[in-house]
């Protein structure tokens, strides 16, 4: 077997196993993942978040507001699980 007819062979054996594993991945029937969705742990009446929202309206001004500065802190404490501070040192 010369060369030549040892790559034809190669190329028929490649292309044989492209086409077979083509077949076998259009034959597949894939089933839709389950649509996970998030719980809802925010009530609908979330203060926070209302709160955020007004300081966000504020604009520079609300780096200024004690309340706004509050309320980050809560936003802050909740984002990282936190408990409210109590006030004391650092």
């Amino acid at each position: 077997m010369d060369g030549r007819m040892l790559a034809r062979l190669a190329a028929i054996v490649f292309v044989a196993i492209a086409i077979t594993a083509s077949l076998i991945e259009m034959s597949r029937k894939d089933d839709p993942a389950p649509k996970l969705t998030a719980p809802a742990t925010q009530p609908s009446d979330d203060t926070v978040r209302a709160d955020l929202r007004r300081c966000q309206q504020m604009g520079r001004a609300a780096v200024d507001d004690q309340d706004c500065l509050a309320t980050w802190q809560q936003s802050r404490d909740r984002f990282l699980g936190r408990g409210p501070r109590t006030g004391e040192g650092r």
